[in-house]
């Protein structure tokens, strides 16, 4: 079984009028094991755990690292929300250092306009040939964790008609989105290079692909996820991703190509994640047609089973599917509360609420009733 990490960015706000605040740099440092880390703006920070073997263990890191830092931010008399850009307007201010003021002065109002909170999921690979294999077969399915972990319906005070606005705000990054086949490691890295001869990005760090290689941990990193507002289903995507590996990477072992989905259709595909998240239809990435969400989802469990059933997972996950399927994502959530008193201030309340609730034991998960039937795929 391959380990896997999870980096979850939070908002910083005020608890009483929801305002996001500036406070990165004194809460840099605090939490589990000095875990908070500052960003480019200062009004969010983030959160890494450890790499793990068990997703229980994943989802007690997961909980005691949301509550660090919701803690560390209450001492300053603010708290932190798990939503994927703020619902109230903000003028967001810029960390201290070269390499970000860097980015400011080149990429002007997209970098002004950046504060958004994601979720990278890391899992381990065994070499870089491996990695470029998992990454080109694993691209297609990506489209549906965009889905899963939508949340982000407001911005700049209002609703943007999309479940994941962030992922609209992030894809202005010169490097994000979706990657054709690379084919070899070789080839990934040569793109790599060729992509910093152009003197767009100033560094590695913004190859901001939606999923890549890490050049700091030998992983492949995926990063097209919204930070996810319930802490069950930031497991849940970790599960999914890390199935998403292994099943690629015996994909590749086995000698089946990838499927050659063009990258243009890939981006297609990401724009209806983000448009209607769960709440509508997800273009399948096999039949190249739109269907309903539920059975999208279905064909990525039908994808993954035959690993989670060796792993021991396959109950909790498909669990853990309906739960999303019965109650939405942190988008629907968001637009729910705004709908009780018409005030962005109680999404981001209910936001901070929801972002720290503590997990049950996931051992338990399964037993737990659901009135959805998840369809076959």
């Amino acid at each position: 079984m391959r380990t896997v990490g999870v980096e979850e960015e939070f908002l910083i706000v005020d608890e009483v009028n929801g305002q996001a605040l500036p406070l990165a740099q004194a809460l840099q440092g605090s939490g589990v094991g000095g875990g908070l880390v500052s960003e480019m703006k200062q009004e969010q920070i983030e959160v890494c755990t450890r790499p793990h073997l068990s997703l229980e263990d994943l989802a007690a890191e997961v909980g005691a690292c949301r509550a660090a830092a919701d803690s560390a931010a209450r001492a300053l008399g603010a708290r932190t929300a798990a939503v994927a850009m703020s619902p109230l307007p903000v003028r967001s201010r810029v960390s201290p250092g070269l390499r970000y003021q860097a980015m400011m002065d080149r990429f002007a109002l997209t970098a002004r306009e950046q504060l958004t909170c994601g979720c990278h999921v890391h899992v381990a690979v065994v070499s870089d040939e491996e990695g470029v294999a998992v990454l080109d077969r694993i691209r297609i399915w990506l489209p549906v964790l965009a889905a899963l972990s939508a949340n982000s319906p407001f911005w700049n005070g209002e609703d943007t008609g999309y479940a994941s606005f962030r992922s609209q705000a992030w894809n202005r990054w010169p490097l994000a989105g979706p990657c054709d086949i690379f084919g070899t490691a070789e080839n990934y890295h040569q793109c790599v290079r060729d992509h910093l001869l152009t003197g767009v990005p100033l560094d590695l760090g913004q190859i901001y692909f939606d999923a890549r290689l890490s050049h700091n941990h030998p992983t492949v990193e995926v990063r097209i996820g919204d930070v996810c507002l319930h802490p069950d289903d930031t497991v849940l995507l970790a599960a999914l991703i890390r199935a998403l590996v292994e099943t690629a990477a015996r994909q590749w072992r086995a000698g089946e190509p990838p499927l050659p989905v063009p990258t243009a259709q890939l981006r297609l595909a990401a724009w209806r994640a983000g448009r209607s998240g769960m709440d509508g239809d997800l273009l399948h990435p096999v039949r190249k047609e739109p269907m309903e969400a539920a059975s999208v989802i279905s064909a990525l469990l039908a994808e993954v089973r035959p690993v989670l059933k060796e792993q021991g997972e396959a109950v909790l996950v498909e669990s853990l599917v309906r739960q999303v399927l019965a109650r939405g994502t942190g988008a629907r959530r968001q637009r729910a509360a705004y709908r009780q008193n018409g005030d962005l201030r109680d999404v981001v309340a209910d936001s901070v609420f929801v972002s720290n609730l503590q997990l049950g034991s996931l051992s338990r998960r399964h037993e737990m009733p659901h009135r959805l039937s998840l369809p076959r795929s």
